[in-house]
This record gives C-alpha cells, structure tokens and sequence, in this order.
C-alpha cells in the first residue's frame, strides 16, 4: 500500500519508549510527526534524535507532537537514549516506537512487505528513512523519504508544519522558501472580488494568476 499525501493515516496500538499508545488517539487534536529509523545505534539517525529533542518546543509551539520509530524493541530504544543524551546533550523527549516485527515499517510502506524480521540486509534498511506528517484530521499532510548518508532537516518539517497550519486557516498558498510572517499567495479559487474582502490590505499582481498579499494573522 502506498500512502500520499491526503490518505488517512493508518491507525496502530504500539509499545513505545512511553507506555502503549494507539496512534490516533495519541495524534488527539495535535498535528504529528512520525519519523522514522533503519536501525538503533546508527550514527546519522543518533544527530537526528538528538537534534529534535533540542527543538521539541519549536513543535510544542505549534500544536504538533513527535514520535519515533525504529526496528528495534523498546529495550533498545532506551539504552541508546544513553548515548543519545552523551554525544548530543539531550536525550529523547518524545516516544519511540518498538518495530521488531516490522508491522509498522510495512503498514507505512517503509519496507517491502516481503522484508523478514532478523534477517534485512543493508540494501532493505535504506527504505526506513521517512517523515509523515500528520492532522488532527488523522490525514496525511507531508511525506518525506531520505537517503541513508543524508541527515534530515527538521526546520524545514517545522517550515512546512507553519506553512501547512497556515494555509489550513486562511485561503492562501506559500511560495518558494517561504517562512513564517514573509509574503503570500493568494489561493487560485478565490476571486478578485472575494480577495477584496478577505485582503482589504491589497496585493500585488505581476500577473493575474500570481497575486502576493501580506501574510494573514
């Protein structure tokens, strides 16, 4: 199964570094982000944990919460907070889902389904390296796959998040490299007419289609 952007997210019950939880109901009236790891004890995936424990209340900020994944048991998960927390000043702050069995891997499409537990070379850990985000409305809002040697950018995932929270709220688009309180479009389905009463502040129109107003509070 593969799952875009629009797609309700599949629900689970899990253990975590935090309790058992069932992922929708943990997602509650939050957006989410579910990230995910090939493997505990890698060097590229130890910045990364560390990197958003450092940043969770950028997240907080935004209504969104974080949670992990890797196909390790949750055992695991905690001894490698260990050597999260010595070499990157901060342990994890959010859960981390157990996946030995790969069931949640495969129920997100992070892994072939022909994969086996014990048994997945280096080629089959390169496909769990993804980023979903998530809505309140359980939907899929963003997907991200990255490759094994390239760190991901989670202030983009938090770029993203404002630009996704925003757009939901008012009738605009965001363009390239946008960030919060920088210009923005006007959505293609409001009229010139409907804009003069939701922008009374006015845009500028290089050309009809491509009208840049001041972004909404």
């Amino acid at each position: 199964m593969t799952l875009r952007i629009g797609d309700e997210a599949p629900n689970f019950q899990v253990e975590t570094t935090q309790g058992r939880i069932d992922f929708h109901q943990w997602i509650g009236s939050s957006h989410a982000v579910l990230f995910s790891h090939p493997k505990d004890f890698t060097p590229v995936c130890t910045t990364e944990l560390g990197y958003l424990a450092r940043i969770k209340p950028e997240f907080d900020k935004r209504n969104t919460k974080i949670i992990g994944l890797s196909v390790d048991p949750v055992d695991d998960h905690q001894r490698w907070a260990k050597d999260i927390e010595e070499t990157q000043g901060t342990a994890p702050n959010y859960p981390i889902i157990g996946d030995p069995d790969l069931k949640i891997s495969k129920l997100y499409d992070m892994l072939p389904a022909e994969a086996t537990p014990g048994k997945r070379t280096a080629a089959d850990n390169q496909t769990v390296r993804t980023v979903f985000v998530i809505g309140p409305d359980k939907k899929i809002k963003l997907v991200l796959y990255y490759p094994m040697t390239t760190g991901r950018n989670f202030d983009e995932v938090l770029r993203v998040i404002d630009s996704i929270q925003l757009t939901a709220k008012h009738r605009v688009a965001t363009p390239a490299n946008w960030k919060q309180g920088q210009d923005v479009i006007i959505a293609g389905s409001v009229s010139d007419d409907e804009a003069k009463k939701l922008f009374p502040q006015g845009w500028k129109a290089p050309k009809p289609y491509l009208r840049i107003t001041q972004q909404p509070k």
